[in-house]
């Protein structure tokens, strides 16, 4: 055993630690690296003569609640976006048919970024 004192932030710490047994020379197996984290994509464009819904904030679309040709009305929730760990509905702000969407699901989406198109 061996004692240490370590000083973090100004503050001393007694440590002691146990040497282990064995082949102490070999190196540690190396840690797992974590998986890059996803870009967000470029902004799509909407499509030509519709109108967009933007994304209002940056963050990760976890659903998609229309598709192409559905009908929807003022209010009516056409996303879902994952932002600071939190759920926001994405609404429509006019009555209108669904003429593209610009999204996936799982995919990053910054501010302003078209989500879906209505003619």
């Amino acid at each position: 055993m061996k004692n240490y004192v370590i000083t973090v932030n100004g503050n001393a710490y007694d440590v002691t630690v146990e040497e282990a047994g064995g082949d102490v020379s070999a190196p540690a197996a190396a840690a797992p690296k974590a998986a890059a984290p996803k870009k967000a994509a470029p902004a799509p464009k909407a499509a030509a003569g519709g109108t967009p819904i933007n994304a209002p904030m940056r963050g990760t679309i976890v659903d998609v609640k229309v598709k192409v040709g559905d009908k929807v009305t003022n209010g009516t929730v056409v996303a879902v976006l994952e932002a600071m760990k939190m759920e926001n509905d994405i609404v429509s702000d006019k009555d209108g048919v669904v003429a593209a969407i610009c999204v996936n699901k799982g995919e990053s989406v910054e501010t302003g970024a078209p989500v879906v198109t209505l003619n």
